[in-house]
C-alpha cells in the first residue's frame, strides 16, 4: 500500500514540517475503528446476526438427532459431515476465493447455507424429518464452507485495508464469541417452547442479513487486490508459497498443534463437570459461558491493541498452554471455574494474533489459498485430536488429558518461538537487570572469523526483549551495507522482497 503522495520526495524537516507530520499521522486503531467503514459495519452487523442463527442451529441440529436416534454416535456423525468437507477440500476452496470475487462468492455461499436451514426447518415442521436428511443437509452445509470460509477471511482485508486488519479480524472474533453466548440460549428456549424446527426456520432466515450487507455495500470504496488468474497447478503453487516462507509456515504449524491438541474443551469440561466434580449439564454450560465471556474480552482486546507481532502470538500460546496445565491441575471447583475466563482470553489472543499476522504476511494474490490452509489445519485436526485426547481423558482420567493438551501447546510454543527467532537473526539470552533475570533475544551477526554469524557483541546493539519492544538490529555484517534497513542479517527466505513488499504489508517480529 503506498505510503501517501510525496512520501519519497519529502523535503528536510523542519519544526514546521515536524508538527505537521505528527498532526497528520493515522491514529492508533481504537477498540471500534473498523466499524468507521461502512462497507465493514455493514458485514458486522450482518455477520452478528447469521452467527447467532448459526450457533441456534448447532444447538438444535444436535438434539434434533439425538431425539430421533438416541445415538451420540449419530451426533458425531453430523458433525464429522459437516467438517470433513472442510478437511478434504479446503485448499480447492481457497484456489476459489483466489480467483474470483469475493464478494460475489460470499452471496452465493450465504444464500446456500440459508437454503439448508430452511430446508432442515421445512422437514422437521412437515413432521417428515429423517436422520439421513440431517447427515446430508449437513454436508452440504460442510461444502458451502469450503468456499466460504477463505473468502469471508480474505475479503476482510478488502474492507479495512491492511492497516485496519488487525482490529477487524478482531471485532469479526467477538463477533462470534458474543453471538455464542446468546444463540444457545435463544435455541434453548425455542426447542423447550415450540421445538426445534423454528430454530433451523430462524437460522435460515437470519442469512438475509448477510446477504442484504454484501448488496449494500459500496464497491467504490473497496480495496482493489489483483485477482490470481486462472491457470493450472495453483493448488501446488499455494504450498509451495507457504512452505517457502518460514513467517507463513511456522505460525500455521504451531495453530495446528494448539488446535488439535489444545482446543479439545467440550471433552475436557464435560469429563471434569462429570467425573472430577460430579456436578450436572448446568455446571457444564455455566462453565462453557465463563469461556464464551473470556473469549470476548481476549477478542475486543486484540482489537484495541490494535497490532499482530510474532512475539504476541507466541507468547500467547505459551501462556494458553501454562494455564491449561494450571487449571488441569485446580484443587478446587471454584479455582478451575474462575480459571476459565483468563484461559478465554489468552486462547482468543492467540487465534485472533494468528490469523491477522498471517494475513499481513500473505501475497494478496495468495492469500485465500493460505488462509484455507491455516483454517484446514486448525479446523481439520480436531477430528484427529479428539479421538487421542479422548482416549487419553478415557484411560487417565480428565487430569491427566488437559495437563496433556497444556504441555503439547506450550511445548510448541516454545519450538516455534525459538525456530523463528533463530530463523530472524536472533538468539536467547539470560540478562540480570534490576535484580531479577528474564529472558531476552539479540542480534546474531557475522564477525571476524565467523563468516557463518555468530554472537553479537556484549553492548553492541539493544536486546529486544521479549514480552516488549523489538529487537534493534545489530551492524550491519560484510556484505549487508546496502541491505534495507532494519533486516539485518535476516536470511533473504524471511525477509518478503522488495517488490510487492507495500501491497502484502508486513508481520512485526
Amino acid at each position: 500500500m503506498s505510503p501517501g503522495t510525496g512520501a519519497h520526495s519529502a523535503p528536510a524537516p523542519d519544526e514546521n514540517s515536524k508538527t505537521r507530520t505528527t498532526a497528520e499521522e493515522p491514529a492508533r486503531p481504537s477498540m471500534f475503528s473498523s466499524l468507521r467503514i461502512r462497507n465493514y459495519r455493514l458485514f458486522a452487523m450482518g455477520q452478528l446476526v447469521s452467527n447467532t442463527g448459526t450457533w441456534m442451529q448447532r444447538i438444535a441440529q444436535d438434539w434434533l438427532v439425538l431425539s430421533i436416534t438416541g445415538s451420540a454416535t449419530a451426533v458425531g456423525i453430523t458433525t464429522a459431515l459437516q467438517f470433513l468437507p472442510m478437511l478434504l477440500l479446503g485448499l480447492y476452496g481457497g484456489v476459489i476465493a483466489d480467483r474470483y470475487a469475493k464478494r460475489r462468492l460470499l452471496l452465493i455461499t450465504q444464500t446456500a447455507m440459508g437454503l439448508t436451514g430452511l430446508a432442515l426447518a421445512a422437514l422437521t415442521l412437515s413432521g417428515q424429518v429423517q436422520v439421513w436428511h440431517v447427515y446430508a443437509l449437513a454436508l452440504v452445509l460442510g461444502l458451502a464452507t469450503v468456499v466460504d470460509n477463505p473468502a469471508r477471511q480474505t475479503f476482510v482485508s478488502e474492507m479495512v485495508g491492511p492497516e485496519q486488519l488487525p482490529n477487524a479480524v478482531s471485532l469479526n472474533s467477538a463477533n462470534f464469541q458474543s453471538a455464542r453466548l446468546i444463540g444457545p440460549a435463544v435455541a434453548g428456549v425455542l426447542i423447550t417452547a415450540v421445538g426445534s424446527g423454528w430454530a433451523f426456520l430462524l437460522n435460515g432466515l437470519s442469512f438475509l442479513a448477510p446477504i442484504a450487507g454484501l448488496l449494500l455495500m459500496r464497491s467504490a470504496e473497496l480495496h482493489v487486490i489483483e485477482r490470481a488468474p486462472r491457470t493450472k497447478g495453483q493448488l501446488r503453487e499455494g504450498l509451495r508459497y507457504v512452505r517457502s516462507r518460514p513467517e507463513l509456515i511456522w505460525p500455521i504449524t504451531l495453530v495446528g498443534f494448539v488446535g488439535t491438541f489444545g482446543f479439545n474443551f467440550p471433552i475436557w469440561l464435560s469429563a471434569f463437570t462429570d467425573k472430577v466434580f460430579e456436578e450436572g449439564a448446568g455446571t457444564y454450560g455455566m462453565l462453557n459461558t465463563l469461556m464464551a465471556v473470556g473469549s470476548v474480552t481476549g477478542a475486543l482486546l486484540a482489537a484495541r491493541r490494535g497490532t499482530s507481532r510474532m512475539r504476541i502470538m507466541v507468547g500467547a500460546a505459551l501462556l494458553f498452554g501454562v494455564l491449561e496445565v494450571t487449571v488441569a491441575l485446580s484443587p478446587s471447583f471454584w479455582l478451575f471455574a474462575a480459571l476459565m475466563v483468563p484461559l478465554g482470553v489468552v486462547s482468543m489472543t492467540f487465534i485472533v494474533t494468528a490469523n491477522s499476522s498471517i494475513q499481513l504476511a500473505s501475497d494478496p494474490a495468495m492469500r485465500g489459498r493460505v488462509m484455507s490452509l491455516y483454517m484446514m489445519v486448525f479446523l481439520g485436526g480436531t477430528p484427529i485430536g479428539a479421538p487421542v485426547v479422548g482416549w487419553v481423558t478415557d484411560a487417565y482420567g480428565a487430569r491427566i488429558g488437559l495437563l496433556s493438551g497444556g504441555l503439547v501447546s506450550a511445548l510448541a510454543a516454545v519450538a516455534s518461538g525459538l525456530v523463528l527467532a533463530r530463523i530472524s537473526g536472533l538468539r536467547p539470552r539470560i540478562e540480570l537487570r534490576h535484580g531479577r533475570r528474564r529472558m531476552v533475544f539479540v542480534p546474531v551477526v557475522a564477525g571476524p572469523g565467523r563468516p557463518g554469524g555468530g554472537a553479537a557483541p556484549e553492548g553492541k546493539g539493544e536486546p529486544g526483549d521479549i514480552a516488549g519492544g523489538t529487537a534493534a538490529p545489530g551492524p550491519s555484517p560484510a556484505g549487508k551495507e546496502n541491505a534495507p534497513a532494519g533486516t539485518g542479517n535476516v536470511p533473504a527466505a524471511v525477509r518478503a522482497p522488495e517488490r510487492g513488499r507495500e501491497r502484502r504489508g508486513k508481520m512485526p517480529v
